[in-house]
């Protein structure tokens, strides 16, 4: 999808890296030509934002289905997809497929599968994957469990430049566990795992990082004890980055308390200490990304007892106005937010967008973050439903969408 005409969005509040200025964002070719204070051209196609923000579009990073319309819905204009597809992304050919398959209104950049089949032993081809399209490479839902295949992954990536996304549970512990390990599982006799294969996981992958000298992003960080690991690793110059999904700062593992298996998740929802963590960690920088983890899934995967239905959650459409719930509460500020939203997951991806900057792709978004609205499962633009956040009221739509200066 081209830019036909010049766009200039106009009588908006710019959301930058160091506040929200007043102004006008104009578009050429596609690419960001002017921020500021901008005087539209002749021939130049209109928008007013009526005072709202204009932010950056959202970058969401590591989702498990390409789903235009909840995509749109929520404002966001790429997605970074996992390699857990049928067949799995471990050939160029379905790397490439992938790539393209977003075409002509939204950026898809897939994340390449870690090892053949997904199996965790033996390494694909991620230099012909990279080739193909591929922005990073994935452990895909799963740990892989041999650390000497993940140190090879890990030095293999480091020699192309690839981050390594890493979905950090020790499968040893956490087996088929639907549910953290304490109180909450105890009483719903549900099978459960340790919090601390979390930490376990991401003690080794961080380890093997270091040794190798790779960029690791740990897609999921939901503990205490991991956020600390992380912190630590930081401080000492490892690469490593993390990331969360609003239903690990938004929930506990209370909402299990009926069976929800909406709330049925990997991993696990955690107990209440565990989510204020998290959103300590989303204060003080030590979590990245904020993503929304979106695998929308059908009755014949949510409508059985909660051990049995697939984890999994549809959160393209609730990712934004659930991180301003954080802005509201004056954990973060909107420059922050849009950090979490769109600047880190591009700069992994090593994508030119994510901030609203001359000569950076015109992905935007015009966003009110007060408009009130009610999230409701039946109404979604989801291929499935499957919002833990089903009839929740919140606040912040995005009203309008461009990917390349094109009006989506």
């Amino acid at each position: 999808m081209k830019q036909q005409a010049p766009l200039t969005i106009t009588n908006g509040q710019i959301v930058g890296p160091a506040g929200l200025t007043s102004g006008a964002v104009r578009c050429v070719d596609g690419v960001i030509d002017s921020v500021g204070d901008v005087t539209p051209q002749d021939g130049d196609t209109l928008v007013d934002a009526k005072g709202k923000l204009i932010t950056p579009g959202l970058v969401d990073f590591g989702v498990f289905a390409v789903d235009k319309p909840a995509f749109h819905f929520g404002g966001i204009t790429r997605a970074a997809v996992m390699p857990d597809q049928s067949p799995p992304l471990d050939y160029p050919s379905r790397v490439r497929l992938v790539a393209y398959s977003g075409k002509p209104d939204l950026w898809v950049h897939p994340l390449a599968a870690a090892t053949k089949g997904l199996e965790g032993r033996e390494l694909a081809e991620i230099g012909l994957m990279k080739d193909a399209g591929a922005r990073g490479v994935a452990t895909g839902r799963g740990w892989i469990g041999d650390s000497g295949a993940m140190l090879r992954l890990l030095q293999y990536a480091a020699m192309l430049d690839l981050v390594v996304v890493s979905h950090a549970e020790d499968a040893g512990l956490s087996g088929t566990a639907s549910a953290t390990a304490g109180n909450m599982a105890t009483r719903l006799g549900l099978p459960s795992a340790p919090a601390e294969a979390e930490a376990l996981a991401v003690a080794r992958d961080i380890a093997l990082a270091g040794m190798a000298g790779a960029k690791l992003h740990i897609r999921q960080v939901t503990t205490q004890a991991s956020l600390d690991l992380v912190r630590s690793a930081k401080a000492r110059g490892v690469q490593v980055t993390a990331g969360v999904t609003p239903a690990h700062f938004m929930l506990s593992d209370l909402a299990t308390a009926e069976f929800r298996t909406f709330a049925r998740l990997s991993p696990p929802l955690r107990n209440e200490s565990d989510r204020q963590a998290v959103i300590e960690a989303i204060g003080d920088g030590t979590i990245d990304v904020i993503a929304s983890g979106h695998d929308p899934r059908g009755p014949e995967d949510k409508r059985l007892p909660f051990a049995d239905a697939e984890p999994g959650m549809a959160g393209a459409e609730t990712l934004l106005a659930m991180t301003l719930t954080l802005v509201r509460d004056k954990v973060i500020d909107m420059p922050r937010a849009c950090a979490l939203l769109a600047a880190n997951p591009a700069k992994l991806l090593g994508v030119p967008c994510g901030q609203i900057a001359a000569g950076l792709e015109a992905d935007l978004c015009i966003v009110d973050p007060d408009k009130p609205w009610v999230v409701d499962s039946s109404q979604m633009a989801a291929k499935g439903g499957n919002t833990p956040f089903d009839h929740q009221p919140t606040q912040g739509r995005a009203l309008s969408v461009f990917k390349g200066g094109v009006q989506l």
